[in-house]
C-alpha cells in the first residue's frame, strides 16, 4: 500500500508539471508544445484506465516506470530538448524501451501459457524469446514511424547529424540498445519461470502480478 501511495503522489507531481508547462504554452501561442503537453497528460492516466477497464492488477513500480518513461522521452526529451543536449538521452531511454516492452512481451505470452481456455504450454525458453522478439519487433516499427515522420513532416526523429544525414547511426543504435535491454528482461523472465525464484526485481513484480490476477493463470 505505502508503494502505491508513493507511486501515486509522484504520478500526480509529473502531472502537475505537465498540466503547467501547457498552460504556459498556451499563453504563450505555442500551439504543439500545449498539444503535446496535454496528449502526454492523457497518457499517463492509461495504466489507471487499463486496471479499471479489464481488472488487471498492475504493479506499482512498472506503472511508475512507464509514466516516467513517457515523461522522459515526450516531455523531456521532444520538448526540452534532452535529446540533442545529453548525447545519452536517447541510449536511455532506449534501454528502457527494452525493458518496458520485454516485461510485456513476457507477461502476454506467460498469461496464454498459463489460461486454461487457452489450449497451448510453451517451455520456459520460448516465453523468453517471445519476450525478446516481442520488444524488438516494436522497436523495429517505431523506427519506421520515427522515419515516416522525418520524410513526410519534415522533423528529426532520427536525430541526423552532420557525419550522418541519414539518421542510420541512430536508428542501429536505438535497435541495439533495445536489445539489450529486451534480452535482460527475457533472462530474468527465464530464470522466473525455470527456478521458480524471485530474487530480482523483475521476478517480484512478475510473482506479485501472477498472485494479484489468479483468473488469468488457471492451469
Amino acid at each position: 500500500m505505502k508503494i502505491r501511495v508513493t507511486h501515486q503522489k509522484i504520478t500526480l507531481v509529473l502531472q502537475l508539471i505537465l498540466l503547467a508547462e501547457a498552460l504556459f504554452a498556451l499563453w504563450g501561442r505555442q500551439w504543439f508544445v500545449a498539444f503535446l503537453s496535454s496528449l502526454i497528460i492523457i497518457i499517463t492516466f492509461f495504466p489507471l484506465a487499463l486496471e479499471r477497464r479489464f481488472r488487471i492488477y498492475i504493479p506499482p513500480e512498472l506503472q511508475l516506470l512507464a509514466i516516467a518513461f513517457v515523461f522522459a522521452s515526450l516531455f523531456l526529451g521532444e520538448i526540452h530538448g534532452y535529446y540533442t543536449r545529453f548525447w545519452w538521452w536517447d541510449i536511455a531511454l532506449h534501454t528502457t524501451s527494452g525493458f518496458l516492452l520485454g516485461i510485456v512481451g513476457f507477461l502476454l505470452v506467460h498469461i496464454m501459457n498459463e489460461a486454461e481456455r487457452i489450449d497451448v504450454h510453451m517451455k520456459p525458453g520460448f516465453v523468453a524469446f517471445f519476450a525478446f522478439l516481442f520488444a524488438l519487433g516494436v522497436g523495429a516499427l517505431w523506427e519506421i514511424f520515427e522515419f515516416a515522420m522525418d520524410q513526410l513532416a519534415g522533423m528529426n526523429m532520427q536525430k541526423a547529424m552532420l557525419g550522418d544525414p541519414s539518421g542510420l547511426t541512430d536508428t542501429m543504435w536505438d535497435l541495439i540498445v533495445d536489445a539489450i535491454g529486451a534480452l535482460i528482461i527475457s533472462i530474468l523472465g527465464w530464470r522466473y519461470l525455470k527456478l521458480a525464484h524471485n530474487k530480482s526485481f523483475l521476478e517480484r513484480w512478475i510473482a506479485n502480478f501472477v498472485a494479484r490476477n489468479p483468473r488469468f493463470f488457471e492451469k
